[in-house]
This record gives C-alpha cells, structure tokens and sequence, in this order.
C-alpha cells in the first residue's frame, strides 16, 4: 500500500517509484552511518524496506525508510533531510507520519541509533534502551571501505 501525506508545498509518499536515487546515494554515501555505501545496496536497502520520501516540487528532500514484519517489529533507518530544508519541521512531520501508517500500529519495539537526533525521537516515544545488556549486535562500521572476501 502506498501512503501519501501534504502540507504547504511538501510531499511524503511511500511511493517507491517516486524515490530519487542520486538523492539518496547522494546524502547517505557521506554519512556517518554510511559512509561509502555502494548505490546498488542504497536501491536494494529500499526496496526491500518501506520507504519514506519527502518532496519538494517534486524533487526529493528527505527520506528515511523502515525495516518490519509489521506484526512486532521495526527498525527506522537512514533518516536525513537535507540542509537547504531543515529548520522547517520536515524531520518532526515526517516522524508523524511514520508512526501513524496503518501498517505499523500495535507494533511491540521499534528500534533506531542515532548519534545525534536523540531530542527529536524521543518526542515520539523512543528512550535509551532499558536494559543495554540484553541487546547483542554485529557491527561492520567500515564494510563499504574495507575489501570483501569475494572481491579478492
């Protein structure tokens, strides 16, 4: 299903098509988070996720996109809007309307890392986890950097 949200001159959608890559490749391949990421995992990370585009005239602004079985989890990721657009709310809206899409309602956890936007979802419920010691990860922080076995 494709959700579709308007204020003033901004569009969210979910709709996939829509999605600017350039854009997207653009921002997250200089991120903290992702730096160096490939534009073939950009475009796959999408598709395989719901993802949420903020437009301005049509051209892209902002993003993020969520990971969920939609029946007890979701992990939100790779959420930016770009420089020129911030300072407008863009961020807060488009935390509103994530968490009002049908599809991720009566959810148990949602998760997120964030280095820096801590005030920001914390308006939407998130919190430090309460018990970090139960939590266990992998972490590959330089994997678009580093050579992969199969790349040898």
């Amino acid at each position: 299903m494709i959700y579709e949200f308007q204020k003033n001159e901004y569009t969210i959608s979910t709709d996939k098509a829509k999605l600017q890559f350039d854009v997207i490749h653009g921002f997250l391949s200089t991120s903290y988070w992702s730096p160096n990421i490939p534009m073939e995992i950009v475009k796959s990370a999408a598709q395989n996720s719901l993802a949420f585009g903020i437009y301005k005239d049509k051209i892209q602004v902002g993003y993020a996109r969520i990971i969920s079985d939609y029946a007890t989890f979701a992990y939100l990721a790779d959420v930016f809007v770009l420089e020129s657009e911030r300072g407008k709310g863009l961020s807060k809206w488009l935390m509103e309307c994530i968490i009002q899409v049908p599809d991720l309602q009566g959810l148990r956890r949602w998760m997120l890392a964030t280095r820096d936007a801590h005030g920001l979802y914390a308006q939407f419920g998130f919190t430090p986890l309460d018990n970090p010691a139960v939590m266990m990860q992998i972490a590959r922080p330089n994997i678009y950097t580093e050579r992969q076995p199969n790349e040898m």
